[in-house]
């Protein structure tokens, strides 16, 4: 490689590298800044005082704040995350397969119609589903937040065309053999999705986990606020300590992170089949 060539490519890593710590930094901040000594939080571009009173404070409460319930916020909405992005795939999973591999009689217009709902305004449907939710008494209940996020449009759609991409000789060898359409699915379509369901789980979980109007709206007792909830709540008692607001963010952010690095892999793998 010339020297032309070396400095190309060393100013392109370099354009690569300010760009990744650009992009970082807002979340690096928020880290500092939630283990800084509180005379530096907000006051210097990186702390040099570290301390887990955010932490503490955040958890335990101060003298003009009382606890709020943290912890039992995280299990919420790790409850409602986990069964939502649950009933997502599996919904999607069975709808994709009719749709790529069963013909039946209108598959063409089920399929326009899902593409239809996906450029479709959700929030027009907020006030009706929020009454029946209350109509069949699941109103600040795990269920109240989870059924309705129970079906994701684009995670169907994923699917589909991935499914549409297995050849058909697989499917007809194992109708020959006498399996039936649930042991297909099961064992032998989905098997062959590992990359495509990683990204797909790894987007409806995390769009599920960041989700903050519908639960505020479906979820009254402290009891049952998920996480965000109670992190927007933070803004009037909490509004003079930034240092815990930034220790809640962290909280918030953290189990996206730890799930993303253990399944980074597959998720290149699968973004990688979505961009061909």
């Amino acid at each position: 490689m010339d020297g032309t060539k070396k400095k190309g490519l060393f100013f392109r890593y370099l354009f690569a590298v300010i760009l990744l710590l650009i992009m970082i930094y807002p979340y690096i901040y928020m880290v500092l800044n939630s283990f800084a000594e509180w005379d530096q939080v907000d006051e210097k571009f990186f702390p040099t005082d570290f301390t887990l009173k955010s932490y503490e404070w955040l958890l335990g409460g101060g003298e003009t704040v009382i606890p709020r319930p943290w912890l039992n916020a995280f299990m919420n909405s790790f409850i409602v995350s986990a069964g939502s992005t649950l009933l997502m795939m599996v919904s999607a999973v069975m709808v994709s397969y009719a749709l790529a591999k069963i013909p039946f009689k209108g598959r063409e217009t089920v399929n326009n119609f899902i593409l239809f709902q996906m450029f479709f305004p959700a929030i027009i449907l907020l006030i009706p589903t929020f009454l029946v939710i209350q109509k069949v008494g699941m109103y600040d209940s795990y269920w109240g937040m989870i059924l309705p996020k129970a079906m994701s449009l684009w995670a169907v759609f994923m699917y589909t065309n991935f499914f549409k991409a297995i050849p058909e000789t697989f499917i007809e060898a194992a109708k020959l053999d006498g399996a039936s359409d649930w042991q297909i699915m099961y064992k032998i379509v989905l098997p062959m999705s590992k990359s495509i369901t990683t990204v797909i789980f790894l987007f409806l979980f995390m769009e599920r986990w960041t989700e903050l109007l519908w639960d505020m709206i479906v979820v009254n007792s402290d009891d049952m606020l998920t996480l965000n909830v109670l992190l927007s709540q933070m803004f009037g008692p909490y509004g003079g300590y930034p240092g815990p607001m930034y220790a809640a963010s962290v909280l918030l952010t953290l189990p996206i992170i730890i799930i993303f690095l253990l399944f980074a892999k597959k998720f290149q793998e699968g973004m990688q089949f979505t961009l061909k």
